[in-house]
């Protein structure tokens, strides 16, 4: 283990925090041995962190034995307990066990999260996403060292082989518990160990090292494209500036989509497969439209921005005019003078209208008789002709009468009753727009 020895020293510095993964596994149990060579010369905090599924009868013994351990070398204990409901797949543990190990490494700001995969590990892990499909990050399969934020994810057992873990804990009298399930058939990851691996080990005993090779060769190709699209600057809040890549490759654009997802995953759960990826990169091209994703999520082509974000439920608001208004996008004020002759104010003889006036959004077959302008438009012409954005239509406010007559579309369009300076009126309103700083 002296490669793992060595990446562990030069990569912990004195006064350090670690997590540990450990399951109480023969890998586990290497690694936690491997880092508490290192407990007393650097004066390591090492945070045992134990996930039990509670899916075989065998699963609280095995986290009893996990705390015994870490207590008996003086180490600090942590667990999670997990109901899955009989709805357990690896996608779902997965997910639980890195949300247990960031939030314990948020609890004692850790700088390290270690994990016992080994080059077996990775070579099913590639072999895996080949089969599936997946992406230029996702063929990679993972590094010895990977970066989130402030936090590093470390594993130093990828130089090594399952033979020599097994080798090196019997040497060592190391202890550990076997997960009797990893040898059934019913997770993928088990076939692939079991049939897959040891044909390709009788081709080339040390084929794990080519697999690091190629990981690392992808793992460069992938971070000479993120710096490339870091370069071009065409993401701001999830949103995709089509202009300034225009000219740019398939192969970029649908990176530049990656990277968005990517930002998403860090909070949220969104994933793309093939047939959405493909509805996604039309949107550079095509006229816009809205395209539903999973989980809530959606594409949408507004003019020259691809936005991907939740969608949203139109919230129907309807207000009645009688006095200032103040929404967290909007103000309507009355005034008492103005000079002003811009779509954002508005002159009004209360004599022309059905009072009171209300304030609501769009609905459906919308018109209003335009000032100087013969005839009714509809509304959503208008905002097509304005090139309003798709996602803000809805919550652009709308000025009526009683009787649903649309007298003002606020810093867009006036109506036929909008009256001039010079003529007669008793009502003066004001519209302002609040900017958030987040707006694209």
């Amino acid at each position: 283990m002296d490669k793992a020895l060595e990446f562990l020293d030069k990569t912990l510095k004195n006064d350090d925090v670690i997590i540990v993964a450990c399951s109480g596994g023969p890998d586990s149990l290497c690694l936690l041995s491997l880092v508490c060579e290192f407990k007393i010369v650097k004066n390591l905090k090492i945070i045992v962190a134990h996930v039990n599924h509670n899916l075989r009868k065998e699963s609280n013994n095995e986290a009893l034995f996990v705390k015994e351990y870490a207590l008996k070398n003086n180490l600090i204990y942590e667990e999670l307990n997990v109901d899955f409901n009989n709805q357990y797949n690896e996608q779902k543990g997965h997910k639980k066990r890195y949300e247990f190990y960031f939030s314990l490494a948020k609890k004692y700001k850790a700088k390290f999260i270690a994990t016992a995969h080994h080059g077996d590990d990775l070579m099913e892990t590639i072999l895996m996403r080949i089969t599936r499909g997946s992406n230029l990050d996702g063929y990679k399969g993972f590094s010895i060292l990977t970066k989130y934020d402030n936090i590093n994810i470390i594993r130093p057992l990828l130089d090594y082989t399952k033979k020599d873990i097994l080798k090196y804990n019997k040497v060592n009298n190391i202890p550990y518990v076997i997960d009797k399930s990893n040898a059934s058939d019913k997770y993928t990851r088990n076939r692939y160990r079991k049939y897959i691996l040891p044909f390709l080990k009788k081709e080339e005993e040390n084929i794990h090292r080519k697999y690091r090779k190629f990981s690392e060769e992808l793992d460069d190709y992938s971070n000479f494209v993120k710096d490339y699209i870091s370069k071009l600057k065409v993401i701001k809040n999830n949103t995709i500036d089509i202009l300034k890549i225009s000219n740019e490759s398939l192969f970029i654009k649908r990176k530049v989509i990656e990277t968005v997802i990517k930002n998403i995953q860090k909070e949220d759960y969104l994933e793309i497969n093939d047939k959405e990826m493909e509805e996604l990169l039309k949107l550079f091209i095509g006229k816009n439209r809205i395209i539903d994703l999973n989980n809530g999520y959606v594409g949408i082509k507004d003019y020259n921005k691809l936005i991907i974000k939740k969608a949203e439920e139109e919230l129907k608001y309807n207000y009645e005019l009688t006095k200032d208004i103040i929404t967290n996008d909007w103000s309507i004020k009355f005034i008492k003078d103005s000079l002003d002759n811009s779509n954002y104010t508005i002159r009004l003889n209360s004599k022309e209208l059905c009072l009171p006036l209300r304030v609501r959004n769009k609905e459906n077959g919308d018109k209003m008789e335009v000032l100087n302008l013969n005839g009714h438009k509809k509304i959503k012409d208008i905002f097509i002709d304005e090139k309003i954005d798709t996602i803000k239509r809805n919550n652009i406010p709308i000025i009526v009468d009683s009787n649903n007559t649309i007298i003002w579309l606020p810093g867009i369009k006036k109506s036929k009753f909008a009256k001039k300076i010079d003529e007669k009126y008793d009502i003066i309103i004001n519209y302002e727009e609040r900017k958030k700083n987040n707006e694209c």
